[in-house]
């Protein structure tokens, strides 16, 4: 059986080498395991130069996880969060952290817009309550990339700490916490790292998650008490995803060896260039400007007289799935450039969307 090609923000199509290390069961207490789970840490950190300041402390589950987990552990319920917003994650960051009781400012741009650093600056002169801000590096809604290091520069100057989604773009977007001043970066497996789906993780300041001690209501999404646990004994408090682990750690491998993330970078802007240049032949609009698009995954406007469920079914029968749109304004379709996929994987998608967007026009 052919296996389709998924173009989409993840689960992601994975490398033969990383579906292979999914068929070896695993002791969770065994010692070759626990190892395992070290180098998995190991190397998260690596990726994003963070082992002199930050922790790694993976937990079980989706990116949504680890979410909930920073929201519960690093905020406390005397704290006021300020959440950045130009997309559906930046509002689920925000839902998640008022269902957990936190108090919760919000600032909004629309879906095509950056967030503005001056006016984060503003919000934070304005409302000396404010003790963390958060923000989606790329907001998957559109795959619009917003300007990290200027957030937060603007978040540091003030004295409040930072909370970074970086789903969409760990393990191939720079991310330097040797010199990016943040409290948490939130990822998982299964988006640029090119693993499966299941673990989720959270690089912490080392500093504020040892002040986070008993903050947490919750048993199994407590980060500090995760992170003291794996300090302890290397293990994980609860039943771990044995082989998501393994594929994740060999999804980790073969990024260092691609040439870690800006290699990867380089391979999905590649990927992004050939699309773009193909759909606009073929008269699709892109979502956002130019500038704007990280090359992770790619918003069209839906022509008014394309169906998409044909459209998605045509692609597939033709060995590609594409994710519909997601924005609050206007019909889309997504395309994503990410995966252990390439740019001659793209050129076979554009010759296969000239007949599909034939077939699903009205």
């Amino acid at each position: 059986m052919t296996r389709p090609l998924l173009l989409t923000p993840g689960p992601l199509t994975t490398a033969p080498r990383v579906r292979r290390a999914m068929d070896a069961d695993w002791g969770s207490r065994d010692p070759a395991f626990i190892a395992l789970t070290a180098e998995l840490r190991e190397r998260l950190l690596v990726v994003a130069n963070g082992a002199g300041t930050h922790v790694a402390v993976p937990i079980q589950g989706s990116g949504t996880y680890a979410l909930e987990a920073a929201a519960d552990t690093l905020i406390g319920p005397d704290d006021r969060l300020l959440v950045l917003i130009n997309g559906a994650y930046g509002e689920r960051m925000a839902a998640i952290a008022r269902r957990l009781g936190r108090q919760v400012a919000v600032l909004h741009w629309e879906e095509d817009e950056p967030v503005d650093p001056s006016a984060v600056a503003a919000a934070l002169r304005d409302d000396p309550a404010i003790t963390h801000v958060a923000v989606v590096h790329v907001e998957t809604t559109t795959g619009l990339r917003n300007p990290l290091e200027a957030i937060a520069a603007t978040v540091a100057d003030t004295g409040r700490r930072l909370i970074v989604d970086a789903m969409a773009s760990f393990g191939a977007l720079p991310i330097d916490l040797a010199t990016l001043p943040a409290a948490a970066i939130l990822a998982s497996s299964n988006k640029c790292l090119e693993g499966p789906p299941g673990l989720a993780f959270a690089l912490v300041d080392r500093a504020v998650l040892e002040g986070c001690a008993g903050r947490s209501r919750s048993t199994s999404l407590d980060l500090h008490a995760q992170w003291r646990g794996f300090e302890g004994n290397g293990q994980w408090r609860f039943t771990p995803p044995v082989q998501v682990v393994a594929a994740t750690v060999e999804a980790l491998r073969l990024l260092d060896a691609e040439g870690g993330a800006a290699a990867r970078l380089d391979r999905y802007a590649a990927n992004l260039d050939v699309l773009l240049a193909g759909a606009g032949r073929l008269g699709l609009e892109l979502y956002l400007d130019r500038d704007l698009q990280a090359p992770i995954i790619a918003t069209f406007r839906r022509p008014p007289d394309l169906d998409f469920a044909a459209l998605y079914d045509a692609l597939a029968a033709r060995g590609f799935l594409i994710y519909p749109g997601k924005l609050t304004r206007g019909e889309s379709f997504r395309i994503g450039c990410i995966g252990a996929v390439t740019p001659a994987d793209f050129t076979r998608l554009v010759a296969a969307l000239e007949p599909a967007l034939a077939a699903a026009r009205s």
